[in-house]
């Protein structure tokens, strides 16, 4: 079964703006994810929240993840997408994930 992709705040028009080499890897890793399937490189963003995930693409263009989660029955919530600049995450991704991951209704309050 293919899961909705639910995109949160402005996730989608900041995957649109990748690459289009990179927009097509993050493509494909989500519809493997949609499909249940793991992503071919991800890593988990406990920090974000529970069961948060984040796909890690890399492309001649750059470096760029799509934080997402995916654990709940509605759909694939799609965080954050960005280009990562730095070895590590800034504050400022890591802080909109976060504040998106709290906008999701939680399970009771739909």
């Amino acid at each position: 079964m293919l899961k909705p992709v639910i995109w949160m705040g402005g996730s989608r028009e900041d995957l649109r703006a990748f690459p289009i080499d990179a927009r097509g890897g993050a493509g494909y890793q989500l519809d493997r994810v949609q499909r249940g399937e793991e992503p071919d490189d991800w890593k988990p963003m406990n920090a974000v929240g529970q069961g948060v995930r984040e796909i890690r693409i890399h492309e001649e263009s750059g470096a760029f993840r799509v934080i997402y989660l995916s654990s709940w029955p509605e759909g694939v919530y799609v965080l954050h997408c960005f280009q990562k600049k730095t070895q590590q995450t800034s504050r400022r991704d890591l802080q909109l994930a976060t504040q998106r991951f709290s906008a999701i209704p939680r399970r009771g309050e739909r």
